[in-house]
């Protein structure tokens, strides 16, 4: 055995964040190896449904043909691709958590339909499930868990996105006490087009943000015209005008003054799903160029033959791969919370929603990283397919247009750089994390003598102690940040996306590696490992990266000696051993090119 994984396991449940000050097991994770054959039947459900109903349809799609985006989400609820994870008693399957990450990974491919699904079943018809009464879920649940009813979510305005809640739309009762007359105006509404109930949030008495159902239909209530974007051209985006639109008391959700509740743990759940469905979107757009690699001729042979064309595919096939590591790593952890919450009495709703608030750091980690590398997949892919890749006429200019919009949904990935640390600074103050002793330890460590091992070395002791190390990089500067800036910190917003972005480095190749663990555990192999090349070449490439986002923040707040100290402990904890990156690609792009495809 290469590892003895029931020695290595934990003995606590992972709490969130606490990755950064604990070690992880890779007995712990799940990865996309595990998937049990119910599973499995569900991912290639969902890219059948794609292949035969969605693809074939794109540009009909992309006119904004009227009724063809309702229809498939109609034939999605129908193949039960909708009320997956919903409960059985409105309509759903009951499914788990990781299978539901799966399904929005698989349907991830489908460029326009994508987006209009994901807005459904999430922030269309989530909001209600976990905040609504019996009364209202009763009412709605079972019609959007079909796809009879589609559902869509109004909260950005023209002057409040970033800030949900500077919202000027307002809410009043009416005289006779039946009704909320709602006045106000929302942009960018996702499938505000066709959808039958909308979520609206609006401030009731002028400062109680509160969200309310409202159905189309409801006097008052109007839409404006489909906007025309850069991407996305299929997916229905219109503003929603309220002036005394008359919503029923009984439609107010959840209670009044908490809207924000349901609006920033939604978004929790929201920014995972985005990231699988980024997942899937990259897997397909990486198949497009492989295949035009192989197929396309310059110089009498064909492109894939030279090696910055494989750089491209390996680096393209090593990000997706990382990302997909994480996103299931932390799907587990979700589901293994909600079931832990779900067992102590809490019901079905408090229960995820609690699940995914303590991991709500590692899904703002999620959603910045499977967007940005998806974004890195379509640009390399264009660039692969050279001048044809700025045609239409090329599917991957398609897939270039709709990428862009992921990093702006679910919150900036500005936005959510500054999250992650924040939220990470205030459960060390609330003692949910205790950062600062780790930081401490730390600072004691750079005055000390460096440990240079015994010789002797374990199955994957040299990658475990670098990774180990980047953490340490993390809780240095963050702590010295914290330390020195104190209140200041939360407006040096340079400094917290250069530690954001150490964090996001680190827990990518720490969940690489530890999949990698639990691959050689199984097979009984290690560095021979095809896996293995995928992990070692990303955790050379986050050593330099770390490195450099820790001295930019060290530059910027420290001085003189501890300066100096500082960055030398940026240099020891970042510092690893050499590896032939470049082999190691040619490795991963002969093996890929070999397939014809990376697998989905």
């Amino acid at each position: 055995m290469l590892l003895n994984m029931q020695a290595a396991q934990t003995t606590q449940e992972m709490k969130g964040a606490e990755w950064i000050i604990k070690e992880s097991s890779p007995f712990e994770i799940f990865t996309p190896e595990d998937y049990n054959e119910e599973q499995s039947m569900v991912k290639e459900l969902c890219h059948n449904f794609l292949d035969t109903e969605v693809l074939p349809v794109l540009d009909r799609l992309d006119t904004l043909e009227e009724g063809l985006m309702p229809s498939l989400i109609e034939k999605a609820g129908q193949q039960g691709l909708i009320g997956v994870s919903m409960p059985e008693e409105y309509g759903g399957l009951g499914k788990d958590f990781i299978t539901s990450t799966l399904v929005s990974e698989g349907l991830g491919g489908g460029f326009s339909f994508s987006v209009g699904i994901s807005a459904h079943t999430g922030i269309g018809t989530l909001p209600i499930l976990y905040f609504g009464t019996e009364e209202q879920k009763q009412k709605y649940i079972p019609k959007l868990a079909t796809g009879e009813w589609k559902g869509s979510y109004g909260l950005t305005e023209p002057n409040s996105g970033s800030d949900a809640l500077g919202a000027k739309s307002t809410a009043r009762l009416s005289e006779d006490g039946k009704h909320y007359l709602l006045n106000g105006q929302k942009i960018w509404i996702t499938n505000g087009g066709f959808a039958d109930v909308y979520t609206v949030f609006a401030k009731v008495d002028g400062d109680k943000f509160t969200a309310f159902i409202v159905e189309r239909g409801y006097e008052g209530f109007t839409q404006g015209p489909e906007e025309h974007k850069m991407g996305i051209k299929g997916s229905s985006t219109v503003q929603l005008y309220f002036q005394d639109c008359k919503v029923p008391v009984e439609n107010v959700l959840g209670e009044i003054g908490k809207g924000h509740i349901i609006a920033f743990n939604i978004l929790n759940i929201g920014r995972l799903k985005l990231c699988a469905a980024a997942l899937g979107g990259g897997k397909r757009a990486m198949n497009t160029s492989i295949q035009y690699a192989i197929t396309r001729e310059q110089f009498k042979q064909s492109i894939s033959n030279f090696g910055a064309i494989k750089h491209k595919i390996a680096e393209m096939a090593i990000k997706t791969w990382v990302c997909e590591s994480a996103t299931y790593r932390t799907a587990k952890w979700i589901d293994d919370k909600e079931a832990e919450l779900v067992n102590s009495g809490k019901p079905f709703n408090e229960a995820l929603l609690g699940a995914a608030e303590e991991f709500a750091i590692e899904c703002a980690i999620l959603k910045v990283f499977g967007s940005e590398v998806l974004h890195y997949v379509v640009d390399e892919g264009v660039q692969i397919h050279g001048g044809n890749g700025f045609s239409d006429e090329y599917i991957i200019s398609k897939a270039y247009r709709d990428s862009r919009i992921n990093r702006i949904f679910e919150g900036t990935n500005e936005i959510n750089r500054l999250l992650i640390v924040d939220m990470v600074l205030k459960r060390a103050l609330k003692g949910r994390l205790n950062i600062m002793g780790a930081a401490m330890n730390v600072q004691k460590e750079l005055m000390s003598i460096p440990d240079f091992g015994s010789g002797e070395e374990a199955p994957f002791e040299k990658e475990l102690k670098a990774v180990a190390n980047f953490k340490k990089a993390i809780l240095m500067t963050a702590g010295a940040a914290a330390q020195k800036l104190m209140m200041k910190l939360e407006s040096e917003q340079e400094i917290l996306m250069n530690i954001a972005d150490m964090a996001i480095e680190t827990f990518a190749i720490e969940s690489a590696l530890l999949r990698v663990m639990k691959l050689a555990e199984h097979k009984g192999e290690g560095t021979e490992l095809p896996e293995y090349d995928m992990m070692r070449t990303y955790l050379t490439d986050a050593a330099d990266k770390i490195n450099k986002y820790g001295k930019d923040a060290i530059n910027s707040f420290a001085e003189g000696d501890e300066q100096k100290m500082m960055l030398l402990g940026i240099k020891r904890f970042t510092k690893v051993e050499s590896y032939n990156t470049k082999d190691a690609r040619r490795r991963i792009a002969d093996r890929i090119l070999a397939a014809g495809k990376y697998k989905l």
